[in-house]
């Protein structure tokens, strides 16, 4: 019998159907975004079905065994972190990141370190020829016995030819290059990525392979594709930094074998990416002593403690309704704290141009770091500098107050670490643990209180 074909319209901003086109999709609003495709009717109600043959079915959870497999570490220990302790088996890892910020070599990277565990690699590549990967292994110096590099973007053929190898680690580079062949609508479409993505998964849970993804991201910066394709995998990271940077932040949105607030830090080299292991050290390194509007603050990432720069810049407006500009920051913070300031502490800021950051090329939005910020904006606008050995952590209220903080304890000993001689943290925080004989230990109740112990007002 032969297989009927039908027609459908799909959104390709968030892969909504309808059997006739439309204009504008009615589920996001976007215009002239619905595609014809072309699809062929198959019975898709498949078992779960592993390459041994065995059959997915109905089990009392009593009767459920739990393996005792345990999670895969890299050398890359960064990467283990933001992974919540190593590669699970079975699972599937979305990473996304602008062009050229070293997805591919990361996970080549990672290919060849997971090979050195006795583990079968197959490294599937649909955007570079064979060659291309060889070539970048021989700069980063990767090779391997059981490591097979395979350019393809069939689907069908990936899934026979993962059935033949069966190996231990797949990476799919990219799935906006994978189409399905029954399928007839171009690769990198809503349907296409989709259909990819669950056949992935399929392979994944059933088979106990785990999965990489590589996936584009658009000029907004989300990753592209359907809002299905996040809630598919397992763990999502980001890949973010400057292309023009040497430094790489690798952050966790979603994990669901470990906590999505760990990042991790690498450096890109010649011979490939290089973890940093002191954070706090690289994002001070180049901080001016006695310099005005910057401070200090103890921030956290998970459960690392991160001390990173926050800088200020107020210059006298020139137009009638002063700027606002904030990088790394969240803009209504600085916004919320400038108008405390003004209110609470007699700063004039409403003919202020306020410029902000965090430096290093972080991003920061924890309520942790309000004092900091204050005090920043409070030493550009008075031209007072902060001694360089005062470090600052707190939560601002809106009366003026200094609320207590999360993980005091890890934030005082990371500033004790690196040489800080003072940090001002809230007086509620004062108790209950051992402070660190190696740093003065200062409480503050209110922003006012703050300034004078910090500024000399």
């Amino acid at each position: 019998m032969a297989k009927k074909k039908s027609t459908k319209f799909v959104c390709q901003s968030c892969g909504y159907e309808s059997p006739k086109w439309m204009g504008r999709c009615p589920n996001c609003g976007s215009w002239n975004e619905m595609m014809e495709e072309m699809v062929v009717d198959k019975d898709d109600r498949r078992s779960r079905v592993s390459m041994t043959g065995t059959v997915a079915k109905a089990q009392l959870v009593q009767d459920v065994t739990i393996s005792n497999e345990t999670r895969v570490k890299t050398k890359l220990g960064e990467l283990n972190r933001v992974l919540g302790g190593g590669v699970v088996p079975g699972s599937l890892v979305l990473i996304g990141g602008d062009p050229g910020i070293g997805k591919s070599t990361l996970l080549l990277q990672v290919s060849a370190q997971l090979n050195m565990t006795g583990g079968k690699v197959l490294y599937v590549t649909g955007e570079e020829s064979a060659t291309q990967i060889k070539l970048r292994a021989t700069r980063l110096g990767v090779d391997g016995e059981k490591f097979y590099i395979y350019p393809e973007t069939d689907m069908s053929a990936i899934r026979k030819t993962i059935e033949e190898i069966r190996p231990e680690y797949v990476i799919i580079d990219s799935i906006q290059t994978m189409n399905q062949p029954d399928i007839t609508s171009a690769a990198g479409s809503v349907s296409q990525v989709r259909e990819n993505t669950s056949e992935l998964m399929k392979i994944a849970k059933t088979n106990n392979i785990a999965i990489f993804i590589v996936g584009h991201v658009t000029k907004e910066g989300a990753l592209a594709g359907p809002r299905m394709l996040e809630h598919m995998v397992d763990t999502v990271l980001y890949f973010e930094g400057d292309r023009h940077q040497s430094f790489r932040i690798l952050r966790a949105v979603k994990n669901r074998f470990g906590s999505t607030n760990e990042i991790g830090i690498f450096e890109m080299r010649e011979s490939g990416l290089q973890e940093v292991l002191n954070p706090s050290e690289m994002f001070l390194e180049e901080r001016l002593t006695g310099a005005n509007g910057s401070s200090v603050v103890a921030a956290m990432e998970g459960t690392r403690p991160i001390l990173v720069e926050i800088q200020a810049l107020l210059t006298p407006t020139a137009f009638g309704n002063a700027k606002r500009t904030a990088s790394g920051l969240d803009h209504n913070r600085v916004s919320l704290i400038m108008a405390v300031l003004e209110k609470r502490a007699n700063l004039l800021l409403q003919n202020q141009d306020a410029y902000l950051k965090a430096a290093g090329g972080v991003r920061l939005d924890e309520p942790a770091i309000d004092l900091a910020i204050a005090i920043s904006i409070a030493s550009s606008y008075k031209e007072r500098g902060t001694q360089a050995t005062d470090c600052f952590i707190g939560e601002i209220g809106l009366t003026g107050e200094i609320r207590r903080v999360s993980h005091i304890e890890q934030r005082v000993k990371e500033a004790a670490k690196l040489g800080f001689e003072r940090i001002f943290i809230p007086k509620n925080n004062i108790g209950g643990w051992t402070l660190p004989k190696e740093i003065t230990v200062v409480g503050v109740e209110t922003i006012s209180e703050a300034l004078k112990k910090a500024l000399g007002d």
